[in-house]
């Protein structure tokens, strides 16, 4: 239950921020709206998750994964592209997911 509360913690953070670009700034209501909820239901899961994760191991996730998660959506909504760089240097945050979660002791209280 632990992870399945983390996805959802890393879903609505990905719609929050999604809406937050289209928000523009805040002026669109229901784009800002949609922000507003997604943090707050990221927050929510995410306390939830921090029941069972170390807080440092699950913010790494938290964080790790929205950061992929977004720029596919960017990519997917807005069009936005990613350089080499920028593939690489998410491939590197997605590797170290990974190491965490086979290799590390402080995964799980």
């Amino acid at each position: 239950m632990k992870y399945a509360y983390l996805f959802l913690a890393v879903l609505a953070e990905t719609i929050g921020t999604t809406a937050l670009h289209a928000s523009e700034q805040f002026t669109r209501f229901w784009p800002s709206v949609i922000v507003v909820v997604g943090y707050a239901a990221a927050f929510y899961f995410l306390s939830h998750t921090l029941r069972s994760i170390p807080v440092g191991i699950a913010y790494a996730m938290w964080s790790g994964l929205g950061i992929i998660l977004i720029a596919a959506m960017a990519y997917l909504v807005y069009g936005q592209k990613l350089d080499a760089a920028a593939v690489i240097g998410m491939s590197l945050i997605l590797i170290g997911i990974v190491i965490i979660q086979l290799f590390s002791k402080t995964a799980t209280h």
